[in-house]
């Protein structure tokens, strides 16, 4: 199995990321979440039997170094999520891969084992996804480019979940879903994580 886990990160640079939670908690400590939630992640996948492919939000500085040593980089391209997401998903299938997984930065309770059952998952489905509470998912596997997946979509929303959903059964896949968990994107995400550590 040619099997490709794509990771969706941007460099943690102040002012730059986790911009909603940033305009309650402010830049600085925005930023630090952001790096707790990067290192999280890497811990979750830097150990996965899998091609580990980061994608980039944009170029690195001149001269950095490794985003995460171990992982192929990439830069996405695209004018939203959408069409950076179906890029990525391209390139893998493009690389020959039987399966591709992509997750973000921003999921504290994701572990290694809901990332190997996605991918033990597309064994027996055309499609996994993980549910994300606020109606988006966290997690988006499949074993071969659908691009419907990534068109007319509000990228954001509460409703991309059940559109992608939708579009599965359009398609006649058969989707495998994760349990439900929920990203960090503003306050009242950080609170509730918070809670439960």
């Amino acid at each position: 199995m040619n099997q490709h886990l794509l990771v969706f990160a941007r460099q943690p640079e102040l002012g730059r990321v986790k911009t909603r939670l940033a305009r309650t908690i402010g830049d600085g400590a925005a930023l630090a979440v952001y790096e707790e939630l990067l290192a999280h992640t890497h811990a979750v996948t830097a150990e996965l039997p899998v091609r580990r492919l980061v994608w980039l939000a944009e170029e690195k500085p001149g001269g950095a170094a490794p985003f995460w040593p171990g992982y192929e980089e990439h830069i996405q391209s695209g004018l939203d999520l959408g069409a950076r997401m179906q890029a990525a998903f391209a390139y893998s299938f493009g690389q020959g891969a039987t399966a591709a997984v992509i997750i973000g930065t921003d999921c504290p309770t994701l572990s290694a084992g809901h990332v190997r059952e996605a991918f033990a998952a597309l064994r027996t489905h055309e499609v996994v996804v993980g549910p994300a509470a606020d109606g988006g998912y966290y997690l988006l596997g499949m074993q071969r480019l659908q691009p419907a997946f990534f068109q007319n979509k509000t990228w954001s929303t509460d409703s991309v979940l059940a559109e992608l959903l939708a579009d599965a059964r359009q398609l006649n896949l058969r989707v495998h879903q994760l349990p439900v968990l929920r990203d960090v994107d503003t306050e009242e995400d950080l609170q509730a994580w918070r809670a439960v550590e």
